[in-house]
């Protein structure tokens, strides 16, 4: 592996979580690579701790998998793990919408609070915080729904990671995620459940990045 400069202490996981993202996402650690810790520990300057709490978070959300007695490995196919996670996502979303919306559960102070973040961040480049933001979000979306089903499956998704993952591979604009998420809070407000349900689908699945839209239409 390649010689890294050391990171700073604070979040030292996440940071490398980020930064094997990147290196996956990139093709510089190809799908079969065996990930060393004691490698990638000695590269950051760091123990294998927080190495080893990076590469189980790598797990949960399919980019590596661990072979008993072999070790870890890069896997293949990772760009099609993030976009089915986005498809099953955004199912889950508009069933949130279409059951809190009606039922007036939506906290919409907290909602605010979270598009005004997102712009904070955005405007700071803050990447981190927009995930943060994002998640945040979505999450009061799917706590308004009050149905702990739907939650559960929501939360198995490992969506913190999972964002932070897609904003460190696919490097959207901030902005624009910002806006996307100001747009989207707009339509709740107007209380247009259609319109709410079609553009909760569309939100996720343009981050899978698919062919074809929720609709079936292709993507020009």
């Amino acid at each position: 592996m390649t010689e890294t400069q050391p990171l700073p202490r604070l979040t030292l996981s996440r940071q490398i979580r980020d930064a094997l993202v990147r290196r996956i996402v990139s093709g510089e650690l190809q799908p079969g690579e065996r990930l060393i810790e004691t490698r990638i520990a000695e590269s950051y300057g760091t123990s294998q701790a927080p190495v080893r709490e990076a590469l189980r978070e790598l797990e949960t959300i399919g980019l590596v998998e661990t072979k008993p007695r072999r070790g870890t490995f890069v896997r293949h196919f990772i760009q099609q793990t993030l976009r089915e996670s986005y498809v099953v996502r955004a199912a889950l979303e508009e069933a949130a919408t279409r059951l809190a919306l009606p039922s007036g559960t939506l906290p919409f102070d907290a909602l605010r609070a979270d598009v005004a973040a997102l712009h904070d961040a955005a405007r700071r480049g803050d990447v981190q915080a927009v995930g943060a933001a994002s998640v945040s979000f979505h999450r009061h979306v799917i706590d308004a729904a009050h149905n702990e089903l739907l939650k559960n499956a929501w939360e198995a998704l490992q969506i913190e990671a999972r964002t932070a993952a897609t904003l460190v591979a696919v490097e959207p604009d901030l902005d624009e995620v910002a806006n996307e998420h100001e747009e989207l809070l707009n339509v709740l407000l107007s209380g247009d459940l259609d319109a709410a349900c079609q553009l909760t689908r569309d939100h996720q699945w343009h981050y899978a990045d698919l062919p074809h839209d929720a609709h079936g239409r292709t993507r020009l």
